[in-house]
């Protein structure tokens, strides 16, 4: 497991996003959870506030559990376990 920058919750691979604007966050969403196993944990960073939106839907369309979501100055930080 990495370390539990901007949350409390444990992840094996993270993404950042930092200055991508949709589509492209969720699209490097795609192919990272491409190479991961299910019920790992994906940490993703992004300050795109569209993925406010966006996030919750890729979980719910792919079955992932959005285990937690945090929003500080701009930047947005989700945990997601991989079904």
């Amino acid at each position: 497991m990495t370390d539990n920058t901007y949350g409390p919750c444990a992840f094996d691979a993270s993404l950042d996003t930092t200055g991508l604007y949709c589509p492209e966050p969720i699209m490097l969403m795609h192919n990272k959870v491409r190479d991961m196993s299910p019920g790992q944990v994906l940490k993703v960073i992004a300050t795109d506030p569209a993925t406010v939106r966006d996030v919750p839907k890729f979980c719910q369309f792919l079955g992932h559990q959005l285990l937690q979501k945090n929003e500080s100055d701009d930047l947005y930080v989700y945990f997601i376990r991989l079904a």
